[in-house]
């Protein structure tokens, strides 16, 4: 038997690799999230998540289905509303935020709020892993795609349709694949935690980048560390995973602080 073939066998693989591709998907994500100035929209639609989890439990489905149905309808809600009534997304992502969470804890049976709420990267079966890891490549795609349009969007809506670029759709794209990773994430550190991911390696990558290119680069590195320290420090002392990640972040925020261009 090779290296590999214990390390494919290894109960640590999985969770490291889900681990590289959530905390750098999160980061990139992220990076545009803070630049949009939607920072705490990430954090929000994460607790929107809590009733699909809770209906998919209910009926013996997948949590990931329920928390990806959830998303997709909140985020077309939201998309249509602002649309509707030209509201800022964090009022609708808030109203949408308070009776998602009051619905999720109610229904959510107890013996799987913690780990909604929290997390468990190491009850990943290879399935969960592996589409965990095709969805990461698809957002990491999706945004490749549409960066310029966010870019543009972010910079200036009027200089955005002049260019000929919806930005009603454009927002409706970004707000979808948004949707995905956060699905993906209350499986990884769970909804509380969640925003974290997303915000940390961006704020940190933003004190020290020289140039957008490199902010960007950054932020995905610092996600992929983040991740990757939290899950190997929770293999180290057997505390949970979606906490320790998160601390990883919040130190790794701190070095960059000090390092502050």
């Amino acid at each position: 038997m090779t290296s590999f073939d214990l390390l494919l066998q290894s109960q640590y693989f999985l969770p490291l690799l889900v681990a590289l591709f959530v905390g750098g998907t999160a980061g990139a994500l992220g990076a545009f999230m803070l630049i949009k100035r939607m920072a705490l929209v990430g954090d929000a639609l994460t607790h929107v998540a809590l009733p699909g989890m809770g209906l998919a439990l209910l009926w013996g489905y997948d949590p990931f289905i329920g928390a990806f149905a959830s998303l997709s309808v909140a985020v077309i809600c939201i998309w249509w509303l602002r649309g509707y009534t030209k509201l800022p997304f964090e009022a609708l992502v808030g109203i949408l935020f308070t009776g998602s969470l009051a619905v999720g804890v109610l229904i959510i049976p107890d013996a799987e709020l913690m780990e909604a709420l929290f997390g468990d990267i190491t009850s990943l079966h290879v399935v969960d892993g592996l589409l965990a890891i095709v969805i990461a490549i698809i957002i990491l795609l999706g945004l490749r795609a549409f960066k310029s349009h966010f870019i543009i969007t972010t910079i200036s809506e009027d200089v955005a349709r002049a260019s000929g670029i919806s930005v009603s759709r454009t927002d409706f794209i970004y707000l979808l694949l948004v949707a995905c990773l956060v699905a993906l994430g209350v499986k990884f550190v769970g909804a509380l935690l969640m925003g974290a991911l997303v915000i940390i390696p961006a704020a940190s990558a933003q004190n020290v980048a020289r140039s957008f290119s490199q902010y960007i680069s950054l932020s995905v590195l610092f996600g992929v560390v983040g991740a990757l320290a939290g899950v190997l420090l929770h293999f180290a002392t057997g505390l949970e995973a979606g906490p320790l990640v998160v601390l990883a972040s919040a130190m790794l925020f701190l070095v960059s602080f000090i390092f502050k261009r």
